[in-house]
């Protein structure tokens, strides 16, 4: 890749708050140029008649085999076993503040 950043790196460190000597500077700048270079590679591909996709490889659903939908408790039995619950709901302790 070249080597002349085209990104200015003091700009990015003070964004982040990094404190960077000048080597790490030249460093990072030369690495972030190779990455510009590749989306630059990648968007001179052809991509015409590609459709879309939201994932590299195609997802299937996991279920194992024999597995079923069955019957489930009714919540007023869930309710019962749960030590708390309120409105029909179980109560859990907090664990998020």
């Amino acid at each position: 890749m070249s080597e002349t950043p085209h990104i200015d790196i003091d700009y990015v460190a003070n964004l982040a708050r990094l404190d960077m000597t000048d080597a790490e500077k030249a460093k990072l700048g030369t690495q972030l140029d190779d990455i510009l270079g590749y989306f630059d590679k990648l968007n001179a591909v052809d991509v015409d008649g590609v459709e879309p996709m939201a994932h590299a490889h195609r997802v299937f659903n996991v279920w194992r085999e024999g597995d079923e939908p069955g019957e489930t408790y009714a919540p007023e039995v869930l309710t019962k076993m749960a030590p708390e619950s309120r409105d029909n709901q179980v109560v859990v302790p907090k664990v998020v503040e």
